[in-house]
């Protein structure tokens, strides 16, 4: 009986019921692993030793899926999120998820998304084991805790230029262009596009009274000349609740990733998304003069320092305010100092 290491983390040798045991202690450090090692020799003595059973990461799935539709809003973003993490850590057992291997998939999964992506997906998985041990389904340190989450830069993020859009819109069927300048104009994101029914529109007063997914509240949104000549174009062929809506089935749209991404590829852009369509709203909008506080409201954040990061970036609009600062200021004359007299 006794202690070794594999990799970092410490391994618990002993015997139970007549049975060689060797079990993850789920740390890294050596006096936490010698009060796990205690525990188990304590708890066979006292036989009330239970083997521990190995769950696989599927079935924490299945029921952290439930408990997510009903606890967060966020659960559909879990479900796309799950679907990396089963896909690279594959059919593995909870007890076999070591911090060597959240590492390998952190290490697998920046190369393909980014930074930001990858830290949000390894969030997921130690919000589920968090709660693995909460249910009795795991025991041990969260190995995740163990892992260093990647860099972000949240102050880099792509925009579109009008050229660049109207290469996009030119490589676009007629669905597609309306759902993309609607886009640009009004700042909500992709699935609330998606989501947008006819009730949430109000012509008479030109705006939406649009419900935010995200957020959970509704959002009013202005409609300039651009994103009221879409919906008026759609109004006129409503056929449902959606405005949007996929006119060979009559089913609103739930996913135009791709069609928008061989939109992309024709125009000869790289590493746009729907979701910079959003920040070329929010670039535009301050490029036209409009203050921070405004287009907080307008896409919907709830603190002012998520809209900041597009301040950082609104070079023109600094300079042109320092210039408008400095007009009419009249030059000051520098007079030479006087001489001291001996």
């Amino acid at each position: 009986m006794g202690l070794h290491l594999r990799g970092r983390i410490w391994y618990a040798d002993y015997y139970a019921d007549g049975r060689r045991v060797q079990e993850s202690t789920g740390t890294a450090n050596e006096r936490k692993a010698e009060k796990f090692l205690s525990l188990r020799i304590s708890e066979v003595h006292r036989g009330v030793y239970t083997r521990r059973v190995r769950v696989p990461l599927s079935e924490l799935w299945e029921r952290y899926f439930e408990y997510a539709k009903v606890h967060k809003r966020s659960w559909k973003r879990d479900e796309q999120m799950y679907g990396s993490l089963s896909r690279i850590l594959g059919q593995v057992n909870l007890d076999s998820i070591t911090p060597s291997r959240v590492e390998d998939f952190q290490q697998h999964r920046v190369r393909e998304v980014s930074p930001a992506t990858v830290n949000r997906e390894l969030a997921l998985l130690k919000h589920m084991l968090n709660l693995a041990e909460r249910w009795n389904l795991r025991q041990g340190q969260n190995p995740v805790r163990l892992v260093k989450f990647l860099a972000e830069d949240n102050l880099q993020f792509q925009t579109l230029s009008k050229e660049a859009e109207e290469a996009l819109l030119a490589c676009c069927p007629s669905y597609l262009q309306d759902m993309i300048l609607f886009a640009l104009n009004t700042g909500l994101r992709c699935g609330d596009i998606f989501n947008l029914q006819w009730k949430e529109v109000d012509f008479e007063r030109r705006r939406l009274n649009a419900f935010v997914q995200k957020t959970r509240r509704v959002l009013i949104i202005p409609l300039n000349d651009a994103a009221y000549g879409v919906l008026e174009a759609w109004s006129a062929m409503r056929k449902g609740p959606y405005v949007f809506f996929n006119q060979m089935t009559g089913d609103r749209f739930r996913d135009l990733k791709a069609g928008f991404k061989l939109a992309c590829k024709q125009a000869g852009l790289e590493g746009v998304t729907w979701h910079t369509l959003r920040h070329t709203f929010a670039s535009r909008l301050l490029a036209k003069g409009a203050d921070i506080v405004t287009v907080k409201e307008l896409l919907g954040h709830s603190t002012i320092v998520v809209t900041m990061r597009y301040a950082h970036t609104n070079v023109e609009a600094k300079e042109r305010a320092v210039l408008a600062l400095g007009t009419g200021a009249k030059p000051v004359t520098v007079l030479p100092k006087p001489r001291r007299t001996k």
